[in-house]
C-alpha cells in the first residue's frame, strides 16, 4: 500500500499551519509583502475555531470613553494574568491593538457602530474602560469572514484537508512539514524557509471542553516539541463556567455568560441559590473563573445534578428579553436538546475553554527555539499568564500575525540557501508509514477518551499533589497502549490516521500540563490548589517544559512605570460580558 502511495512535493518561502484568524492573518501580510505563502489546514478555513468567537476584540480606540490608553489597555491584562503575562509581549498587543482593527476596517469587517459612524466598544469583565470593539454576538466569525474574503483577493493558496504530521527540521533549523490529505491519502512533502504554527490550543483533551470534535487537541504543542521548541505554562488552562452536559457529541458547548448577564440565576440540585456561598455581593455576576470554582465545588460536594452539572435558569425573564438578547443560546438548546429556555432550566458545568500557556516564544517575534519556526495565536504563550483578559485573543491574532509574517518574510530572505534533510524527510515518511500499518488491537477513539477522563478527574478545575500524581500513572499506562493501536483508513477517507496523530498531540499534551500542574504548588488565577490554597509568590515565574528537560522556572521581566502605575482593582459591576 505504502508502495503506491502518491506524494506531492510544494514549495513555498513560508509555510502557515493552521487557516484561523491568526494563520490566515499572518498569510495576508506575506502575501502583501509579496512573500511567497502556502496555508494549510485540518478543516475548511470558514469553520476554523476562530468563528465560534462571540463576544469582541480589545484596543484602546477611546471611542466611546476618550480618557483609555494602551497603557491601561495593558495595566488591566498585567492584573488580570495574575502578573504571569509577559510585559513586552503585553505592551506590543496594547500597543498594536488600533493597527489590528484598522485592518479588519481595510478588509471590510462591519463592526457594530454609534449613530454617528463611531465604532461602537462595550464593557468587558476587569477592564478600566469601554474598548471591545464587536460585531453582534458573532465577533469571531465575521473577523474570520474578512481574513478569508481578503486571502481570496489575495489569491493565497489554501490547502483546506491536508493534515500535518511532522515539521522537518535539519540542525535546529525548520525547513517545511510533512502531512497527508484527509479525504484520499495523498502525502505532502512540503518545503519551506519558514514555518508559521497557528494550529490552536489543547483545550479538547478534556470531557467537557468548548471545543469542537477534532480541534484543539494540542497538535501545535507536538509539532513544536518534537521539533526541538518548548513550552510555557501548559496548566494554565481557563475553565468556562457554563457549557452543556448532554448530549455527549455537544457537551461543553458553550452557553454565553450573557445568560447571568440578562438575570440568569444559578442553582444547584437541591434548588439552593449557591452564588450567595462564594459572592454574596455579586452573585451571578461574578468573574468568570469565581463562578466555575463555585459550580465545580457544588458538584463535587454533591448538591450537583444527576448527569454532574448545576442549573442555570432564565425561564423567569420576559420572552421577549430572551429572543432579543439571547438568541444564540435560545437557537443552540432548541438544536442540541429541543429545549425551550423560556420554559425550562439548562444543565450546565464548567467547561475546558482556553489554553493561556503554550509553545514558547521570544515576547516580540514570537519566535520559537527552532530557527524560522514561529509561533501564534492560541499555539503560543505570553500574553495572557494565569488568566486571560476576556477579548485578548482576537486582538492578539491580529497583532502578531502582522508581526510575525513579517519576521517569517525577513528571515525567508536573509537565507542563503534552504536547508533540506532526506533523513528528516524519511523519518516523517516513517511515522506515516508506521500508523498505516499498525494493526494492534487497542482503539484510537477509546485511547482519547481516556485521557480526557483522566484530565477532567484529576486536572480539572481543582487539582491536588495526589490526584495529578494519579493522573500521571494513568497517562503512562494509556502512553504504553498507544504503542498497540491499529488504524483503519476506508473509502470514507484517512480520519483514523488523523486521530491516530490528534491521540499522540493530546498524550503529549496532557503530560506537560500534568507535570507543570504538579510543580506549581499554589492557587493562581485559573490554577487551583486544593492543597495549597494560597498565592506563591515565589512561582510568580513563568514554567517552561521539554520533554527532556522537564521543567524549568523563567523569570518574568519587570513591569514598566508606566504601566505599573495604572494597574488598579477594577470593578466588574454591570461588565459581565462573554
Amino acid at each position: 500500500m505504502q508502495k503506491t502511495t502518491k506524494e506531492k512535493q510544494i514549495s513555498t518561502s513560508v509555510l502557515v499551519i493552521g487557516t484561523g484568524g491568526s494563520g490566515l492573518r499572518a498569510a495576508i501580510e506575506l502575501a502583501e509583502l509579496g512573500t511567497d505563502v502556502l496555508a494549510v489546514g485540518k478543516r475548511p478555513r470558514h469553520d476554523a475555531h476562530t468563528s465560534l468567537a462571540a463576544g469582541g476584540i480589545n484596543a484602546a480606540l477611546g471611542t466611546m470613553d476618550q480618557e483609555d490608553s494602551w497603557q491601561q489597555h495593558a495595566a488591566d491584562t498585567i492584573k488580570e494574568s495574575y502578573f504571569l503575562a509577559d510585559p513586552r509581549t503585553v505592551e506590543i498587543v496594547a500597543r498594536g491593538a488600533a493597527a489590528g482593527i484598522a485592518d479588519l476596517e481595510r478588509y471590510g469587517m462591519g463592526f457594530a457602530r454609534e449613530e454617528d459612524g463611531r465604532i461602537s466598544q462595550r464593557f468587558f469583565g476587569a477592564h478600566t474602560f469601554r474598548r471591545t470593539a464587536f460585531a453582534g454576538d458573532y465577533t469571531g466569525l465575521e473577523i474570520q469572514r474578512s481574513l478569508v474574503a481578503r486571502s481570496h483577493q489575495l489569491e493565497i493558496p489554501i490547502l483546506d484537508t491536508v493534515y500535518i504530521t511532522n515539521l522537518l527540521v535539519s540542525e535546529n533549523k525548520v525547513f517545511g512539514a510533512y502531512g497527508f490529505d484527509l479525504n484520499n491519502g495523498t502525502r505532502y512533502l512540503i518545503h519551506a524557509d519558514a514555518v508559521i504554527l497557528a494550529a490552536g490550543g489543547h483545550n479538547r483533551i478534556w470531557r467537557r471542553t468548548s471545543s469542537r470534535r477534532d480541534e484543539n487537541t494540542g497538535d501545535s504543542f507536538r509539532l513544536a516539541v518534537e521539533a526541538g521548541a518548548r513550552l510555557r505554562d501548559p496548566e494554565l488552562v481557563q475553565f468556562h463556567p457554563s457549557g452543556i452536559i448532554e448530549p455527549e457529541s455537544a457537551a461543553g458547548t458553550l452557553i454565553s455568560e450573557a445568560a447571568r448577564g440578562e438575570g440568569g440565576i444559578l442553582t444547584n440540585a437541591l434548588g439552593e441559590r449557591f452564588m450567595a456561598r462564594y459572592d454574596p455581593e455579586r452573585m451571578e455576576l461574578s468573574t468568570r473563573d469565581r463562578v466555575a470554582l463555585a459550580a465545580y465545588t457544588e458538584i463535587k460536594e454533591g448538591r450537583g445534578t444527576a448527569n454532574g452539572g448545576v442549573w442555570l435558569d432564565v425561564s423567569h425573564l420576559p420572552r421577549e428579553q430572551i429572543m432579543e438578547r439571547l438568541p444564540r443560546v435560545y437557537q443552540t438548546m432548541l438544536e442540541v436538546q429541543m429545549l425551550d429556555i423560556t420554559q425550562e432550566k439548562i444543565e450546565i458545568a464548567p467547561t475546558a475553554h482556553y489554553s493561556m500557556g503554550g509553545v514558547w516564544v521570544n515576547p516580540t517575534d514570537h519566535a520559537t527555539d527552532v530557527a524560522g519556526l514561529y509561533a501564534i495565536g492560541e499555539a503560543s504563550s505570553g500574553l495572557h499568564g494565569a488568566n486571560r483578559l476576556g477579548g485578548n485573543s482576537l486582538i492578539e491574532l491580529l497583532v502578531f500575525g502582522r508581526i510575525v509574517g513579517q519576521e517569517a518574510a525577513n528571515y525567508s530572505a536573509s537565507l542563503g540557501a534552504q536547508v533540506r534533510s532526506a533523513p528528516a524527510v524519511a523519518e516523517a515518511r516513517g511515522n506515516v508509514d508506521g500508523l498505516l500499518a499498525a494493526d494492534g488491537t487497542e482503539n484510537v477513539r477509546a485511547l482519547q477518551r481516556a485521557i480526557r477522563d483522566l484530565m477532567t478527574e484529576h486536572a480539572g478545575v481543582v487539582r491536588d499533589e495526589q490526584g495529578l500524581r494519579a493522573g500521571l500513572e494513568k497517562l503512562a499506562v494509556i502512553e504504553a497502549r498507544i504503542q498497540n493501536v491499529g488504524i483503519h483508513p476506508d473509502i470514507a477517507g484517512y480520519q483514523d490516521l488523523a486521530h491516530a496523530f490528534d491521540l499522540l498531540s493530546s498524550a503529549l499534551s496532557a503530560r506537560a500540563t500534568l507535570e507543570a500542574a504538579l510543580e506549581r504548588r499554589e492557587t493562581r488565577g485559573c490554577h487551583n490548589r486544593s492543597d495549597y490554597p494560597q498565592l506563591d509568590p515565589e512561582l510568580q515565574v513563568n514554567l517552561v517544559w521539554s520533554p527532556t528537560n522537564g521543567i524549568t522556572r523563567e523569570p518574568i521581566p519587570e513591569i514598566p512605570q508606566e504601566i505599573r502605575e495604572l494597574i488598579r482593582e477594577v470593578s466588574v459591576a454591570g461588565k459581565l460580558v462573554e
